[in-house]
């Protein structure tokens, strides 16, 4: 106990005392500090079940109910407008070029996603030459015979960089293996049963154009531009997974863009003014660049896109094939899977080098075979 004097007087005793209420206080701040992240996540919680409620009224299933009930509701108005001759015309080419094109489709897709999940790509590594000079114009002979969708050329080439193969020989085949493969070339020959020459010209512009391709980024190129892929895309799955995975991804997308360019082609030859198309057909170098850009934008799996480019019947052949060489090397899904694969700095480069460099070549093969 400790002692205090004070002028005048004895020595005074002084107690140092806690209130009760402090420790009490106290008690209860803690307390309430045990109760504050307990109560957070209880609200986390019961947000996070409102977001899954709100998931639930939005799904896919809700909205083909509504849509199913508009339709319905205005069946009348629909028929009135499907009764135009106007529509009946969009819906005998976009029919025509569907059935005509889903064989192909769906045959092309398993056999893309067998290759790519059965076929090691160590395989290719051990067949292609060291040097790249050589490596190129046989890795891209090598699309000739490995039929494959452009969707899956892109994760193909990645494994084969990420297993050693020189980028210049991965990138031809990358170019040439959507073209060239014989579910594709079986098509065009379907698509174009009176031009047989289109089939050549088609064979020898792609080969050409994944060669040349090939051939400059082994000689211009540069390693900081590529980044190699992390990892294979099928990685830890079992082969069954990884090959039905791998279909049900490329018949999604490769059957959405062929419904977006059935329904283009359509448009273009059912609704689009006929002095409209011929102006643009009429001038030899703008239907190239016209069919070129179209080719782009629309996106069109290559198993598909002949039968698109043969309903474009205003637009000469030579026009035709452009737009069958630029399809399945450079679209706006190529672009951003190359992005996504190899990085921005690359598809940069690459992308419109590919363009103008098959805009070129089909241009001159056509002259000459066509």
């Amino acid at each position: 106990m400790p002692m205090r004097t004070t002028g005048g007087t004895g020595p005074v005793a002084t107690t140092k005392t806690v209130p009760r209420e402090s420790g009490e206080h106290g008690d209860v701040v803690t307390d309430r500090g045990r109760e504050g992240p307990e109560s957070q996540e209880s609200r986390e919680s019961r947000e996070g079940r409102d977001g899954r409620d709100e998931g639930r009224h939005l799904n896919s299933a809700l909205l083909l109910t509504l849509l199913l009930v508009t339709a319905v509701m205005f069946q009348g108005p629909i028929r009135g407008a499907l009764a135009a001759p106007v529509m009946q015309s969009w819906m005998t080419v976009f029919v025509a070029v569907m059935v005509q094109a889903l064989p192909f489709l769906v045959l092309g897709v398993l056999l893309s996603a067998a290759i790519a999940v059965f076929v090691p790509p160590s395989f290719f590594a051990r067949a292609l030459p060291k040097r790249p000079v050589l490596a190129v114009p046989v890795a891209s002979a090598a699309g000739a015979v490995l039929p494959g969708c452009e969707c899956a050329s892109v994760p193909v080439a990645g494994a084969l960089v990420r297993r050693g193969v020189t980028p210049a020989a991965a990138l031809a085949f990358l170019l040439s293996a959507p073209a060239i493969n014989p579910i594709v070339l079986t098509a065009t020959a379907v698509a174009f049963p009176g031009n047989p020459e289109m089939v050549l010209a088609r064979f020898v512009a792609s080969l050409l154009v994944a060669c040349a391709m090939g051939w400059l980024w082994h000689r211009l190129g540069r390693t900081d531009w590529l980044r190699p892929p992390a990892r294979a895309s099928y990685e830890g799955q079992s082969k069954g997974a990884a090959f039905w995975g791998s279909v049900r991804h490329d018949v999604t997308h490769a059957g959405g863009y062929l419904v977006i360019g059935a329904m283009a082609a359509a448009t273009l030859k059912a609704v689009v003014p006929a002095e409209w198309l011929g102006a643009a057909a009429g001038h030899p170098v703008w239907s190239v660049l016209f069919l070129a850009a179209l080719a782009v934008l629309l996106s069109i799996c290559s198993e598909a896109d002949a039968f698109v480019a043969a309903s474009l019947t205003q637009f000469s052949l030579t026009a035709r094939l452009t737009f069958l060489v630029v399809g399945p090397m450079i679209d706006l899904k190529l672009f951003a899977m190359q992005v996504g694969t190899f990085g921005r700095a690359f598809a940069l480069r690459f992308a419109p080098a590919t363009f103008a460099l098959a805009v070129v070549v089909s241009a001159l093969t056509g002259t000459v075979l066509l």
